[in-house]
């Protein structure tokens, strides 16, 4: 049965799901849509265009729909859509898009925001993100599936983060990721692959080994440009399924800065 505390408010218009549990002093805005099975603990607010997934569950002083952080927002109708299975822990922020970012920030599936976490407008965040505490992202990140981000990280805005990349603690990210990197600093350089990730993910050894040697390939080679490097290793390991996720990630932009290896590393 859905559960709504007597001090919470829910105003006319919200769309509750059976099952749904709302805890004392949180309040729904009438534009909320809570799919079936979620909980809201105490002093949460949902608010805005907002639709959370099934049995997503929103902890105290989660701050959910709220306007975005952008001074040309001017109250046009954006929208936040979360998907199912999250936790959304204490002081989590997450914002609606924007009218030049596309109207929408979407996150993805089963999905673990901790204490402090801030997701800005218009980022578009995949399935199975990690991130601990008080990392944040600014607005129109794009973050893949799989992605863990240390406690207070920092992700710039419209950058990229590939599938399966882990970010260090405190570290500061300006350029793209790619996808099963693994980068640290305070303003972040590629320190190699995320290997036990990817061993954790079942991936066969053989793939892996693949990988490691087209990363030597990309990072560690003074030839040509990144991107000519990976266009050759796209033609020449075509069935290599990781390599041509990495290689698939840096073609598929013009003009794309990465993080990359530190010259003295």
């Amino acid at each position: 049965m859905t559960e709504i505390h007597p001090t919470a408010i829910v105003e006319d218009g919200a769309v509750i799901g059976e099952g749904v549990r709302i805890g004392p002093y949180s309040t729904v805005g009438p534009n909320v849509k809570l799919a079936v099975g979620v909980t809201l603990e105490s002093h949460v607010v949902v608010t805005g265009h907002t639709s959370v997934g099934p049995n997503s569950h929103i902890f105290p002083f989660a701050s959910i729909g709220h306007k975005p952080q952008d001074l040309k927002f001017s109250g046009e109708v954006t929208y936040l859509e979360i998907g199912a299975n999250n936790q959304i822990r204490e002081h989590a922020t997450m914002s609606p898009g924007t009218e030049g970012g596309g109207g929408v920030t979407r996150v993805g599936n089963n999905c673990l925001f901790m204490m402090g976490t801030h997701v800005g407008h218009d980022c578009l965040v995949g399935d199975y993100a990690i991130l601990a505490n008080n990392a944040t992202l600014a607005g129109h990140v794009e973050l893949a599936d799989h992605v863990i981000l240390g406690g207070l990280s920092a992700i710039r805005q419209w950058s990229r983060i590939g599938t399966g990349a882990i970010v260090g603690g405190m570290t500061g990210v300006e350029f793209d990721v790619i996808p099963f990197g693994s980068v640290i600093g305070d303003r972040a350089r590629l320190a190699g692959l995320n290997l036990i990730g990817l061993k954790r993910k079942g991936f066969p050894r053989e793939q892996i080994h693949a990988l490691r040697a087209a990363y030597r390939e990309l990072f560690e080679s003074d030839e040509g440009t990144l991107r000519s490097r990976a266009e050759a290793l796209a033609a020449g390991q075509p069935d290599q399924p990781l390599v041509k996720v990495v290689t698939d990630f840096i073609l598929e932009k013009e003009d794309r800065r990465f993080c990359t290896p530190r010259s003295d590393d």
